[in-house]
């Protein structure tokens, strides 16, 4: 099936975005992003090392950038100035790359978004010439103020990063994802497959994860469920799921003919 994520103007083969942290190595890393199927990875500047750091260990010797889609994120950055600038700084260290994932945080302890200063950011990144996929609360109004700014994609969260807790207001989601003509990609909150699945089924046009791969038992076994969940999920969206009814008075098989009858 020809069905590709396209995010502003390029075609992706896989609608499962992965984050590289908190891996127990960068071997680690690499084997559960090849088990994803993943083509972008996010990286947080202000954590991992893509060349900033001379003499440390690089994350882009395993993850090339002629393999990979490398997505810079602003992860630990609580107003527009440090976004900015974080994402500037990967501009010259990615040799001019455009696309890039913005976050302000709010609160080091829940880590939801400040939409005020999201909104700050995401107008000067898109002034400046980036093609700016935005984590946002599950809010519809301002999702779509952010896409009236110019973003490429927008990315609510499923509920709190890292809490694994799923998605806890589908009808938000629904909301943001009727109205947008930009990507929806669900950011945050993901656990387990069927949160990815139901994610996709929902109509989000991907999902992007890392706790929830990174941290499981077996991060490479999950991140092989993840990628079947997405697609599946797609693809049940595409077909169209039954009405749901309380019960039904039509039986799958037929029943003229039978005796009695």
């Amino acid at each position: 099936m020809n069905d590709p994520l396209v995010i502003a103007g390029k075609s992706y083969d896989s609608r499962l975005l992965v984050g590289t942290g908190k891996y127990k190595d960068f071997a680690e890393t690499r084997a559960a992003i090849d088990a994803s199927g993943a083509a972008i990875v996010t990286v947080a500047i202000r954590r991992t090392n893509i060349g900033q750091n001379p003499g440390e260990p690089n994350l882009l010797e395993v993850l090339p950038p002629e393999q990979f889609t490398i997505l810079p994120n602003t992860a630990g950055c609580y107003s527009a100035d440090d976004a900015v600038r974080t994402l500037r700084l990967a501009r010259e260290l990615l040799d001019g790359h455009a696309l890039v994932k913005l976050e302000v945080l709010g609160d080091p302890k829940s880590l939801f978004p400040n939409m005020p200063e999201t909104l700050k950011a995401a107008e000067t990144l898109v002034k400046d010439g980036f093609d700016v996929m935005v984590y946002c609360s599950d809010d519809p109004i301002q999702a779509k103020m952010l896409e009236d700014i110019g973003c490429a994609a927008i990315m609510p969260l499923a509920s709190l990063i890292g809490s694994g807790m799923g998605i806890l207001n589908p009808w938000n989601l629904r909301l943001i994802i009727d109205n947008a003509k930009v990507p929806v990609i669900v950011d945050a909150g993901v656990g387990t497959a069927s949160d990815a699945a139901i994610a996709m089924e929902l109509g989000c046009d991907g999902v992007l994860m890392n706790t929830a791969i990174a941290l499981a038992g077996q991060p490479v076994l999950m991140a092989s469920a993840m990628k079947k969940a997405v697609e599946a999920g797609r693809e049940a969206f595409l077909a169209g799921r039954m009405p749901r009814k309380f019960y039904s008075a039509d039986p799958s098989s037929p029943t003229s003919g039978l005796i009695g009858s």
